[in-house]
């Protein structure tokens, strides 16, 4: 079973930032894509945003000039940075990893992000 484990969230008054991490038990030298998603009780998982395994990066225009996702494949991790954070941003945030057909793909625990006006 291959684990996802995301750190990072907390609290935070609006204008801030965090880092959310997600470290992988398996290598993502060459995942397909990962992504970071987000939920709200009662809403639908949303995609926040994701990066293929060219490097290649969507974002939701939520997060568009705010996120940045990247990854760090000697470190196994995906990372994203987000600033100017709003309260509309409080979610659980999942990360996400699709290693294709073969392995299979994975949903983190999840990770408490909550932004205080």
């Amino acid at each position: 079973q291959v684990q996802l484990m995301e750190s990072g969230g907390g609290s935070v008054q609006a204008g801030g930032s965090l880092r959310l991490s997600c470290t992988t038990s398996l290598s993502i030298f060459s995942i397909n894509a990962m992504g970071w998603y987000r939920q709200v009780p009662g809403n639908q998982r949303e995609l926040v945003a994701r990066i293929s395994s060219e490097g290649t990066t969507n974002y939701a225009d939520s997060a568009k000039g705010r996120f940045t996702i990247s990854r760090d494949n000697a470190k196994n991790t995906l990372y994203l940075q987000m600033n100017s954070l709003k309260p509309e941003d409080t979610a659980v945030y999942y990360c996400y990893g699709n290693w294709g057909i073969s392995r299979g793909a994975y949903w983190g625990q999840g990770t408490q992000v909550t932004v205080s006006s």
